[in-house]
């Protein structure tokens, strides 16, 4: 966040014109990832503490409901995926790798949206997911969290292997809900420019 998108760097290192990354540009600031401002170009949205309490909420709701499909709807071959990416992500728990993890962690979301069979659903949530992952990235290097994460995976994991819809939601919105104290210590550890001032 904060970062210029320069749309002449940009189309130097896609080898493209400038004409698709200005129409890509446009299209991520439809999407609120980028904020197109006067004079100066396009840059990396920031967001307001409030903007990202929101998302958080619903974000955790959503990702709930991709459990509670997932655990009714999942195949075998996709409970199988899951179960591996599950059992990776504890390994690299174990060796305290957060950028590693996160990229597991990132797989095994991915496969509970895909095992929900609502593609809807799939795309919306991965469109907020992406909105938030800068902040959610940085939760993982908090002390203890790579732990905390993986237990809560595993109530959901174990939730969706034992077709428990309604637990399995339940622990996906306790694991994507950020609590009171961790999102204190997350806005605190955030660099000046992921954060702007509310404006209302």
């Amino acid at each position: 966040p904060g970062s210029r998108l320069e749309e002449s760097g940009l189309a130097q290192r896609f080898a493209v014109s400038r004409t698709p990354v200005r129409e890509a540009l446009a299209q991520l600031a439809s999407t609120g990832l980028v904020e197109i401002r006067p004079h100066q170009g396009a840059v990396v949205a920031a967001m307001t503490v409030q903007r990202m309490m929101e998302m958080f909420e619903v974000m955790a709701h959503l990702e709930a409901l991709c459990a509670t499909l997932a655990a009714r709807r999942a195949t075998a071959e996709e409970r199988e995926r899951l179960i591996e990416a599950h059992n990776t992500c504890k390994q690299l728990a174990e060796e305290g790798d957060p950028d590693r993890y996160y990229s597991q962690n990132k797989l095994l979301h991915e496969l509970i949206y895909a095992g929900s069979h609502n593609r809807f659903l799939e795309e919306n949530t991965r469109a907020i997911r992406n909105r938030v992952s800068p902040y959610r990235r940085l939760q993982l290097r908090h002390r203890g969290r790579l732990a905390t994460s993986w237990a809560e995976h595993d109530a959901v994991v174990t939730a969706i292997m034992d077709g428990d819809g309604e637990r399995a939601g339940a622990a996906m919105q306790a694991h994507v809900t950020v609590q009171a104290d961790v999102f204190a210590d997350l806005i605190s550890a955030l660099p000046p420019a992921y954060i702007q001032a509310d404006t209302g």
